[in-house]
């Protein structure tokens, strides 16, 4: 709790970030409407179980980096799974809700583009999956690809004067993101290799549309 609120006072001391974070929203929003993306009683329950598994994967840590980021157990396939189910409209509004609950749960503020970069664009980056409808895992390693550019860029802007000396900020971030997002997303893979995909998903939502496919040819991928 004590966390929580200073992560709440820190983002209510910078009102730029935060109403940089609400276009974002506004934007996500809009762009459903433009879609006509309407939500299901089914859709926002699987929106929330897929949050919560996704916070809960992401306790069950591997290994932590000092200066931020975890390896986790398979932590982002929830958030894949929605995006692969519904789209990059659900996909990003999944993404843009936890990476404020990330933000919640350990604020670090330094410029609004900062917060973007670092919290809702990285998960909200995973609904480039949609991109690849049906290839579950080409459309995996393009939504790591998308997430990594965040957080290198990110590093390289915000973090660059943490590179030891003489280390150019570019490949401090290059490399410090890649020791943690690497073996994080085949992690992923693997578990979107072992998990009856296919079958999951079309036991999310019987009446919704799938995304992209018909479930009988995702049965036969």
């Amino acid at each position: 709790m004590d966390t929580f609120i200073k992560s709440i006072s820190e983002l209510l001391a910078q009102p730029t970030s935060l109403f940089t974070l609400l276009a974002v929203l506004i934007f996500i929003l809009g762009y459903l409407q433009m879609r006509r993306i309407h939500f299901t009683t089914s859709m926002l329950i699987n929106v929330a179980l897929m949050l919560a598994l996704t916070i809960v994967l992401h306790q069950l840590r591997i290994f932590h980096m000092p200066q931020g980021g975890s390896i986790t157990l398979g932590a982002m396939v929830p958030l894949l799974f929605l995006t692969y189910r519904y789209g990059a409209g659900i996909g990003c509004l999944s993404g843009f809700l936890y990476g404020m609950i990330n933000l919640m749960q350990d604020a670090f503020i330094l410029h609004p583009l900062q917060v973007l970069f670092d919290y809702p664009l990285p998960y909200m980056a995973l609904a480039l999956a949609a991109v690849l409808p049906g290839r579950f895992y080409a459309g995996a390693m393009l939504a790591f690809a998308g997430r990594f550019l965040c957080h290198y860029i990110s590093g390289v802007v915000f973090f660059g004067s943490y590179a030891p000396p003489d280390t150019s900020p570019y490949l401090y971030s290059l490399v410090f993101n890649a020791t943690y997002l690497i073996p994080e997303a085949i992690i992923c893979l693997v578990l979107l290799r072992v998990l009856p995909v296919p079958r999951l998903l079309s036991a999310m939502d019987q009446r919704t549309p799938l995304y992209g496919a018909k479930l009988d040819a995702l049965r036969n991928h």
